[in-house]
């Protein structure tokens, strides 16, 4: 995609961290902690859309929760358009509820069954006051048409809907209230892959039409590869690596980087590609081991690995990775080579 024209910052994310207690016994005794996210820090420009991959459970669905105070960060700062977020109360979280919303991965389960398209629609907007019924109704109409509906949908009901018409509904109702700031968590992962386009450019245009700002959260690189201007790759509760789409694509510096890369189909049958297999466990969220958390799976892992976390920081401009064989000063451009 085209880099966003827009500077400016709607979304800050500054060393957040999320753990949950872990608890055994007959009286739930604390036994120990989930380090579903540690550390995370990024940002997200107006107009921009950052893509967050990784493995299932790798911490990126707890990422965007997080962000939206869906649950309560266990350290970090978030500031939404310049205010830190993290640290106010749940009934000061609702005011700013206008400028951030969300799109889930299953539209279904997210969608009351009990109220018909309009009334899901339009009632973000009822609970802001945003208007009389008559205007309320008439802004519906305009999300349906953006969205693709004809006025007439507005009276049927989520079961009436197939899976894709259902994530419009989910999209037309994260757009109601204008919010600069949509976490769309794994959109499209629960979709037919003809219907999957569909919605991808649809997110794309209105993107672009009200210059949201957009943490897209996926683990299909082909779809993020699409849809975002910039990725981070994370791993085990960490961002390993975040650069802008095209650089990632052509020149990966993290080696848990390049093997989903590897991983990734290629439309020509004819085309040689090497997948990169990796041996060794996953490291676990609840012990994660010292120092990096992929050298338990890393091919180029030395002794510095086993004992030091390596920090994310720059070594091309935009680019930032955190690997040992990367600091800065490193000769090293292709750990592949």
């Amino acid at each position: 995609m085209t880099p966003a024209a827009s500077p400016e910052t709607v979304l800050s994310v500054r060393d957040v961290k999320k753990y949950f207690d872990v608890q055994k016994g007959l009286f739930g005794r604390r036994s120990g902690s989930v380090y579903a996210v540690d550390g995370v820090s990024f940002d997200i420009a107006r107009g921009e859309t950052l893509g967050l991959v990784g493995e299932s459970g790798c911490g990126k669905s707890t990422v965007g929760r997080v962000v939206l105070r869906l649950l309560e960060p266990t350290g970090g700062e978030i500031y939404l358009k310049g205010t830190d977020i993290s640290k106010i109360s749940r009934s000061e979280v609702r005011s700013y509820r206008r400028e951030m919303q969300m799109v889930f991965q299953d539209p279904y389960s997210s969608l009351n069954p009990k109220l018909s398209a309009g009334g899901l629609v339009g009632e973000p907007l009822k609970n802001f006051d945003e208007g009389s019924t008559a205007e309320i109704k008439q802004r519906v109409v305009a999300l349906f048409e953006k969205v693709g509906f004809k006025p007439d949908a507005m009276d049927r009901y989520p079961h009436e809907f197939s899976g894709g018409q259902r994530q419009r509904l989910g999209i037309a109702r994260a757009l109601a209230l204008n919010p600069s700031l949509i976490v769309a968590d794994e959109p499209v992962s629960a979709l037919d892959v003809s219907v999957q386009a569909q919605v991808i450019n649809l997110l794309i245009d209105l993107q672009e039409e009200f210059n949201l700002a957009l943490l897209f959260i996926s683990h299909d690189l082909a779809v993020v590869e699409h849809v975002s201007h910039r990725i981070a790759v994370m791993y085990v509760g960490k961002i390993v690596e975040i650069t802008d789409t095209r650089a990632l694509f052509k020149n990966p510096l993290h080696p848990y980087t390049e093997a989903l890369l590897s991983a990734v189909p290629v439309p020509d049958p004819r085309a040689a590609k090497d997948k990169i297999i990796l041996a060794g466990d996953v490291a676990s969220p609840i012990n994660p081991p010292p120092g990096c958390r992929f050298h338990t799976r890393c091919p180029y892992v030395v002794d510095r690995c086993r004992v030091d976390d390596p920090p994310l920081q720059e070594v091309a401009a935009g680019h930032r990775v955190a690997c040992h064989l990367r600091e800065p000063g490193s000769a090293r451009t292709t750990l592949a080579s």
